[in-house]
């Protein structure tokens, strides 16, 4: 791992900065200073922005819309957009981009790349994840929506929650089970499945913040083309890992700026409410710095594994722990500084549902309160922490499995269940 970065590297780093500088408005303060109608206004016409200069999906093939970047220069990217305040994409794009994007071009057949691909960058097709369930969400691979073959169509029925952004999608990959008579980690293919159809019904999930970034999914007698299956029929496993995999790891880049972006204003809110001198507070603060110094190297390790070749793997876990774990406390501070301020905050809600406030957000109590609420969140979305442990102790510490988990095909289980 080598935290510095090579004057090539450097000099498309002043490229970037440069194309900031010429696109932003005068007095850009970042985006999370903006009220939440005009912050979702400016992401979209950044969006178009950023696809017309090819570094909407930078590191794509440009023969499908993306700007062939190096895997060093996406990082160098990432972290100046996130200096500057500016976001990557918009919300569907974590799903589309990040996501399904990058799994299609890693399993994806050439005919599935030249079609999907495209669609994503232009934002003709929006996306959504189909991965959890009300019995299978820790143990994804206990999903029971099932997929059967009638002819040259996938016929799906089951239901998916927790889905995220899926009242804005119309595209959504899902997990399916199409072998019942296998283990219950085979026999599950990974389906692309259009949302605009009668046998589709998507119902909203309100949050403890008032938002409703999270539905529930119900398939009857939906369907899909044979050919939209990623990976291989009832191989949709690895192809899931994978996708987990680009969803834990690519926030190495991001995630230690964002944090520490926050802390630096976490450190502001102390003076503010008189805090700074508390040699309690300031100890827990001086905690949360020495957390994110780790996170930042944590993060330097999964990127150096990237920009050595390698795809996301297990590792990705360690993380996406540390992270999650992180947050929930750094916020709870910021409650315990805010005092009886929490219990009536104020000011401009966060614009972002997810992690920190977006950068260049004031420091109200309704920030800080409104991060508290989703910062618990963060432990159980994509994998909680418990099953990070697991993954990390069995998959990368090569610690055994945990004993006494019953065996047989999934069809079996759920008799044995039952």
């Amino acid at each position: 791992m080598d935290p510095t970065y090579s004057a090539e590297a450097e000099a498309y780093r002043e490229k970037i900065q440069a194309f900031l500088a010429e696109h932003l408005p005068a007095g850009w303060k970042g985006i999370g200073a903006l009220p939440r109608d005009e912050a979702e206004r400016f992401a979209a016409e950044w969006r178009v922005t950023l696809h017309a200069n090819g570094l909407l999906a930078a590191s794509w093939p440009k023969e499908y819309g993306g700007g062939g970047l190096t895997e060093l220069e996406q990082v160098i990217l990432v972290e100046e957009f996130y200096r500057a305040g500016v976001p990557a994409g918009t919300g569907n794009d974590v799903f589309g981009i990040q996501m399904v994007g990058n799994t299609i071009l890693q399993w994806g057949t050439d005919e599935q790349k030249a079609h999907f691909l495209p669609r994503i960058l232009s934002g003709e097709d929006l996306w959504c994840q189909g991965y959890s369930e009300p019995n299978a969400g820790s143990d994804l691979g206990n999903l029971g929506c099932r997929g059967e073959l009638d002819g040259d169509e996938w016929v799906i029925n089951g239901q998916k929650i927790w889905t995220s952004a899926g009242h804005l999608a119309d595209w959504i990959f899902v997990l399916a089970r199409t072998d019942p008579d296998v283990g219950k980690h085979k026999g599950i293919s990974f389906l692309l499945v259009p949302m605009d159809q009668p046998g589709v019904e998507v119902r909203p999930i309100k949050m403890i913040t008032g938002d409703s970034e999270f539905n529930e999914v119900f398939f009857t007698d939906a369907r899909c083309p044979k050919a939209n299956v990623v990976g291989g029929v009832n191989n949709g496993w690895g192809v899931a890992m994978t996708l987990l995999g680009y969803e834990r790891g690519e926030a190495a880049a991001t995630f230690p700026i964002m944090f520490r972006t926050e802390l630096d204003r976490l450190l502001v809110l102390a003076e503010q409410e008189g805090r700074a001198a508390d040699p309690v507070i300031r100890q827990r603060l001086a905690w949360c710095y020495s957390k994110v110094e780790i996170m930042r190297f944590l993060g330097m390790r999964t990127l150096t594994k990237y920009l050595q070749g390698g795809h996301p793997g297990p590792d990705a876990s360690t993380f996406k722990l540390y992270w999650s774990e992180y947050h929930r406390v750094v916020t709870e501070l910021a409650v315990d500084i805010l005092g009886a301020d929490a219990m009536v905050p104020s000011g401009r809600w966060p614009t972002s549902a997810f992690q920190a406030d977006d950068a260049g957000a004031p420091n109200d109590s309704a920030s800080w309160v409104g991060t508290f609420m989703v910062a618990r969140a963060g432990t159980i979305y994509a994998g909680t922490s418990q099953v990070q442990r697991n993954i990390i102790g069995e998959m990368v510490l090569g610690l055994p499995k945990e004993p006494g988990a019953p065996r047989g095909t999934w069809r079996e289980l759920q008799q044995h269940k039952a």
